[in-house]
C-alpha cells in the first residue's frame, strides 16, 4: 500500500490507500458517491462525511478542513469549513474510525446470502452472495459481511464490524467493532475487538486481543520511533496482511503485527512485531 498519509505501507502491502475497503467499499468508491461539483478537489486519503460535504459545497467556503486543521477538500478562495466527523486518514487506526462512521450509518438490510433460522440479528446487515450465517450466531448492531463467507456456528458479532470476502468467523468467536479484510480466518475461541485485520490473516484457536487499559486512558502506540496518542480509549491490534498466530496468543492493546509475521503457541505480544 502506498504511503500517502501515514504509517500504512509497512502494515498493509496490498494496494493503494484509495483501494482500502471501508465497510467493504474502497475509499475511492466512497469519494465517488459524494455529489462533488467539478471545481471541488477531494484529498485522496480523506474520510468525508456525506452530510458535512453537502453543507460544504452549498456554502461559500473555499476549503474543508478537519478539527486538526488538515485539508480535506478545496475549491479556491473562501472561508474555511471546519468538519466535525470528517478527517484525514493518517494512521492505521483512522481506518477503524472511518469504518465505524460508515457501518453505524447503515439503515437498510441487504441479504444476498443464507441466514439460518436460529441466528439472531439485531441491527442492519449487509450480507454478500454465497455467504452463510450458521446456527447459533448472534449479531448485535450493524455488520457488513462480504461474499462467500462462513459465519458460525455459535459466534457473536458486534457493531460496527465489516468482514471482507471469503472469511471464516467460527465457533465461540466474538468480534467487536472491527475491520476485517478478505480471506481472513478467526476460527475458534477468540476475542477480537476494536482491531484491523489485513488480508489472508489466520488467528490460531484462542487468540485474544486486549483493547482497554486498566487506567482507562487513551492508548498510545509507536509510529516510526515516536509514541503517538491514538485518541482511542478502546483499541485492539493492527494486524498486517498474511499474519498467522499460534494458539492461545495474547495481544496487548495497540500493538501492530507486520505483514507475514507469526507468533508461537501461547505467545504474549507485548511489543510490535516487525517484519
Amino acid at each position: 500500500m502506498s504511503d500517502e498519509s501515514g504509517d500504512f505501507s509497512s502494515l498493509f502491502a496490498s494496494g493503494a490507500l484509495a483501494d482500502f475497503p471501508i465497510g467493504n467499499l474502497p475509499l475511492a468508491r466512497h469519494h465517488q458517491r459524494l455529489v462533488a461539483p467539478d471545481d471541488v478537489t477531494i484529498v485522496p486519503h480523506a474520510w468525508i462525511d456525506p452530510g458535512e460535504f453537502s453543507r460544504f459545497v452549498s456554502s461559500p467556503s473555499g476549503e474543508m478542513r478537519d478539527a486538526a486543521g488538515n485539508q480535506l477538500a478545496s475549491r479556491g478562495d473562501g472561508p474555511v469549513f471546519v468538519a466535525e466527523h470528517s478527517f484525514l486518514l493518517r494512521f492505521p487506526w483512522d481506518l477503524l474510525r472511518a469504518n465505524e462512521r460508515f457501518v453505524s450509518s447503515l439503515a437498510d438490510d441487504i441479504r444476498e446470502g443464507e441466514v439460518h433460522e436460529s441466528a439472531v440479528i439485531e441491527g442492519t446487515i449487509h450480507l454478500g452472495p454465497g455467504s452463510r450465517i450458521l446456527p447459533g450466531v448472534f449479531i448485535e448492531g450493524n455488520v457488513v459481511i462480504g461474499a462467500n463467507c462462513k459465519i458460525g456456528p455459535n459466534c457473536y458479532l458486534r457493531g460496527s464490524t465489516s468482514i471482507g470476502d471469503k472469511c471464516h468467523i467460527g465457533q465461540s468467536v466474538e468480534i467487536k467493532n472491527c475491520l476485517i479484510r478478505s480471506r481472513t480466518n478467526v476460527g475458534h475461541l477468540s476475542y477480537v475487538g476494536d482491531s484491523v485485520l489485513g488480508e489472508g490473516v489466520n488467528f490460531g484457536a484462542g487468540t485474544t486481543t486486549s483493547n482497554l487499559r486498566h487506567d482507562g486512558a487513551n492508548h498510545r502506540t509507536m509510529v516510526r520511533g515516536v509514541l503517538v496518542d491514538t485518541g482511542r480509549r478502546k483499541f485492539g491490534a493492527i494486524v498486517g496482511d498474511g499474519v498467522h498466530t499460534g494458539i492461545h496468543t495474547s495481544i496487548y492493546p495497540g500493538r501492530k503485527l507486520h505483514p507475514g509475521t507469526s507468533t508461537r503457541p501461547g505467545e504474549i505480544v507485548a511489543a510490535d512485531i516487525e517484519s
